[in-house]
């Protein structure tokens, strides 16, 4: 008599003698090195906005509680991040020959940095950092800066400066690129569009914007930044009396 298919069927399934079931895989244990990942994985995905410790517990396939071993708080990831991006900056030997275009390098770097994860530069703006690898950059500007002969009050204040332009112009640049992609995006304006509202604007109430609306509306790519970055390190030297007493 044929055996049963039913039998048959649990035969192929059935595990070979002396075979043992295989070991579910472990779990890799949480780092900082992987928090920080995930954190950068959310951001460059979903923008800095949808940075919480529970998408980053999420990514790693965790519930929160599994973070707090290694951070205290959220403020915690953003310094991890802001360290991750300054580890990525080459810094130059001070030469005082060139101490300015040396500045505006590093800067440019740390930019481009912030730019490849939408809105990230915001974790670096009203914190003091304390991340080794951002405290590595700071050392380096710093030095830069003293090479050149600028007081070291002087460089301290010049350093806050930079950096909140900088982080405020990667914020401004994702803000931009972020509201280009949505939907309703009427309101981010060509340049041939703000000229032309600007060229139309009554001209006894407006008569400056009017002439210069070619001026007003110009640059390409970083050019207003780069004559920012030129703008304060170019007046430096006039401001060596700055007293950091208070």
């Amino acid at each position: 008599m044929p055996s049963d298919p039913r039998n048959q069927r649990a035969a192929r399934h059935a595990q070979p003698a002396g075979e043992r079931t295989a070991a579910a895989p472990r779990k890799k244990p949480i780092t900082v090195e992987r928090i920080t990942e995930a954190a950068l994985q959310v951001v460059a995905a979903e923008g800095y906005d949808a940075l919480t410790i529970r998408r980053v517990a999420a990514v790693l396939g965790t519930g929160p509680s599994s973070l707090y071993a290694h951070i205290v708080s959220k403020e915690d990831i953003d310094d991890l991040l802001i360290g991750r991006l300054c580890s990525e900056v080459v810094l130059p030997e001070p030469d005082p020959a060139i101490w300015r275009r040396q500045i505006r390098d590093v800067y440019a770097q740390i930019r481009d940095q912030y730019l490849k994860y939408p809105g990230v530069s915001r974790a670096a703006l009203g914190t003091v950092p304390t991340n080794l690898s951002a405290l590595r950059v700071r050392e380096g500007l710093l030095a830069i800066l003293l090479a050149g002969g600028i007081q070291p009050a002087s460089a301290a204040w010049a350093l806050d400066a930079l950096s909140l332009y900088v982080s405020a112009y990667a914020w401004e640049q994702s803000l931009v690129q972020q509201r280009r992609t949505h939907p309703d995006q009427e309101w981010v304006l060509g340049r041939e569009e703000l000229i032309h509202r600007f060229t139309a604007l009554p001209a006894d109430t407006f008569p400056h914007t009017r002439r210069h609306a070619a001026e007003l509306t110009s640059g390409t790519g970083h050019d207003r930044f780069d004559f920012t970055l030129a703008l304060i390190t170019d007046n430096l030297t006039r401001h060596t009396s700055v007293s950091g007493t208070g």
